[in-house]
């Protein structure tokens, strides 16, 4: 009785894939691995191709087939998971870089901009006029006050200066708050502060005008930090 007809096609059709496996895999160039304890045992248990009825071999050489596709797409799926995985951790990691690098480079332009900006408040700063380089007259106009204030103010300060004036004294270098007291142009609260400036600050509008800026400077960090402030309170 044939080793088919005694343990049956199915059987027969698994060995046989085991057989037809091993022979796909020893062309492809690979040799499988066989314990030689158990090589007696598996050689009794194989069924031969040549010993599965001719029409049934195709089914099993097919079925062969499929395994090893199988097997050959489930190792690259495998690789490809892998390599997706290793791809995603290298991107990560290079984007935490870019992170870093534009965290810092965004402090360093700031710090590069706080550099040139009190630079130049201290290149303006510099530049103000004295107040006794103007010479002193009976009276003056608005016009002069205001070129006046030009020259001591730096230029990139000068319209918000300008602004507190209007709002407080409309350029009038003698007008006072009758309620509080306050004098000048910058409405100065007493009046008497802006002596630090000059002795003149009652009759000089240049005193009042230098006392004024270095209050806006020291007070508020400019005339324009001392408009932002006037906007807000109507007054500063």
């Amino acid at each position: 009785m044939s080793r088919i007809s005694v343990r049956g096609f199915a059987v027969a059709s698994a060995t046989a894939v085991t057989t037809v496996g091993a022979v796909v895999g020893v062309a492809a160039g690979s040799t499988p691995a066989v314990d030689d304890n158990n090589f007696e045992a598996t050689a009794a248990d194989t069924t031969l191709l040549a010993d599965i009825p001719a029409g049934q071999q195709a089914q099993v050489q097919n079925a062969s087939l499929t395994q090893q596709a199988d097997a050959q797409a489930s190792a690259a799926d495998a690789t490809a998971k892998k390599s997706a995985e290793e791809s995603a951790r290298i991107q990560a990691a290079k984007d935490a870089k870019s992170k870093k690098q534009a965290a810092e480079d965004k402090l360093e332009k700031e710090r590069q901009e706080k550099e040139r900006q009190e630079k130049e408040d201290r290149a303006s700063r510099s530049e103000v006029r004295s107040a006794s380089t103007f010479a002193v007259q009976g009276s003056y106009s608005v016009a002069e006050i205001q070129a006046m204030a030009r020259q001591i103010v730096p230029g990139d300060q000068f319209q918000c200066f300008s602004n507190i004036v209007n709002h407080e004294s409309t350029w009038n270098y003698r007008a006072t708050n009758p309620s509080s007291g306050a004098y000048g142009l910058v409405q100065a609260y007493p009046g008497s502060k802006m002596a630090s400036a000059g002795a003149d600050w009652q009759t000089n509008p240049a005193t009042q005008i230098k006392w004024g800026l270095s209050y806006m400077n020291g007070r508020y960090g400019s005339p324009c930090g001392a408009w932002s402030f006037w906007l807000e309170h109507q007054s500063y």
